[in-house]
């Protein structure tokens, strides 16, 4: 089941990087957003000693292609994301299915860290299962078709990566990820995707999974309509 972080069902949406990780509680209607925390508050962290309807773990690797499922074959993933990406010989791929895009996104989680496998093995659902780890762009996909608007933008930054997932009524226009340092290099490939689509921003929200320091909501609030939290 899809957690729909408009609905009241209880769950928890856990966004991992290389930095450390956040997290969002939904309970009985109730939002708990915790900001980035670090890897050493793992094991104390209340909101982790319980169990929940449904709990997603994200990882925000950069690793990611998403494939028409026209032109997927499984045995040539790790090519099809090798050619997207710059892979390690050791990197393992995976994939999961996207049906609502006719797609398949092909990933890879090695990027130098364990912290995601730790947080899915402690943060159990009702029935004591722990959860799949998925990149980030598997749910920023997913949170687009959630969105009551024709002009849709989601979005995810840390760790110096733009997470970017675009959509215009029943049509994906993007979903990149792009390597940006500082804050204002993601705002920078944010407008200009934007632009490029013919988006008008003063007529569009943009919605963030990750968390955003005061200053950043007020220099994205300078150009659209307005920012939320997913």
């Amino acid at each position: 089941m899809d957690w729909n972080p408009k609905q009241k069902i209880n769950g928890i949406s856990i966004q991992v990087c290389l930095n450390g990780y956040s997290f969002k509680v939904m309970d009985d209607g109730v939002v708990t957003e915790s900001g980035w925390l670090g890897a050493d508050r793992v094991f104390t962290v209340p909101e982790f000693q319980r169990r929940y309807g449904n709990v997603e773990v994200s990882l925000l690797t950069p690793k990611v292609a998403l494939i028409p499922a026209s032109f997927f074959e499984e045995s040539s993933a790790r090519q099809c994301l090798a050619d997207t990406v710059i892979l390690n010989k050791e990197d393992e791929v995976s994939h999961v299915a996207l049906p609502e895009y006719a797609a398949e996104l092909v990933y890879s989680l090695s990027i130098g860290e364990m912290l995601s496998r730790t947080i899915s093995q402690a943060v159990l659902d009702s029935d004591g299962g722990p959860a799949k780890v998925l990149p980030e762009m598997f749910y920023i996909l997913k949170d687009l078709q959630k969105i009551d608007e024709y002009n849709r933008i989601v979005a995810s930054y840390a760790a110096g990566y733009l997470h970017l997932g675009i959509s215009q009524g029943r049509n994906l226009l993007l979903a990149n990820v792009f390597r940006a340092a500082e804050f204002t290099t993601a705002e920078y490939f944010l407008f200009m995707a934007v632009r490029k689509l013919q988006l008008n921003p003063e007529v569009s929200s943009v919605y963030f999974r990750t968390p955003l320091a005061e200053d950043e909501k007020m220099s994205l609030y300078r150009y659209f309509k307005s920012v939320e939290r997913l």
